[in-house]
């Protein structure tokens, strides 16, 4: 059964330090979303890493680039760090992600997980009625919702009046992006929901 991940105080200034141990307790550990209804946009990640289960924040490894492509393409006026993530709700932003359960890589997913994955995450977006789902991880889109072409930017599928945009993976594992690159692409997003200045 998965676990609720446990809280882990550091100073705001640096990431929290664990040892493997911790860090292998947090494996299957859920993360609460940070949600609220019709959001400008729903930024839906590939699923946890042992570090976001572990401090209860998403997106928290280092090597992360997501808080700084956020803030780099307009989206958040400065840069938050991952344990100021309730603050997007403010901005119109939000986060939840394909699969709930935390693994130490993506590739420790099987394709069945991200069928159901997608199946509930479109039960979500319904639900809760963003202008925009942003999955960022244009593979964790394409096996999600069986959409085998699928390419970065603007997709033709909508959930309901939602739209749909795949971003390229923020992952310090994806060499193929740089943060300026993808804060250019994250921009084009900002630009077409309209979201802050």
């Amino acid at each position: 059964m998965p676990r609720t991940p446990t809280r882990s105080s550091a100073p705001a200034s640096r990431s929290p330090r664990f040892t493997p141990e911790e860090l292998e307790a947090a494996r299957d550990a859920l993360l609460p979303d940070v949600v609220a209804d019709g959001l400008s946009v729903l930024f839906c990640g590939i699923n946890p890493g042992l570090m976001s289960a572990a401090t209860g924040h998403h997106f928290a490894r280092p090597g992360n680039r997501f808080w700084p492509v956020l803030h780099l393409s307009g989206f958040t006026p400065r840069l938050l760090r991952p344990d100021e993530q309730d603050e997007l709700l403010a901005y119109g932003l939000g986060i939840t992600n394909v699969v709930a359960r935390a693994t130490a890589r993506a590739d420790e997913l099987d394709a069945r997980e991200y069928v159901e994955g997608g199946r509930l995450l479109k039960a979500k977006v319904e639900r809760l009625r963003p202008r925009w789902l942003a999955v960022v991880g244009v593979t964790a889109y394409r096996t999600a919702f069986g959409e085998k072409k699928a390419a970065i930017g603007p997709q033709e599928r909508t959930i309901g009046s939602t739209r749909i945009w795949a971003l390229p993976n923020p992952s310090g594992l994806n060499a193929h992006w740089t943060a300026r690159t993808m804060a250019q692409e994250y921009g084009r997003l900002r630009e077409a929901a309209g979201a802050t200045d």
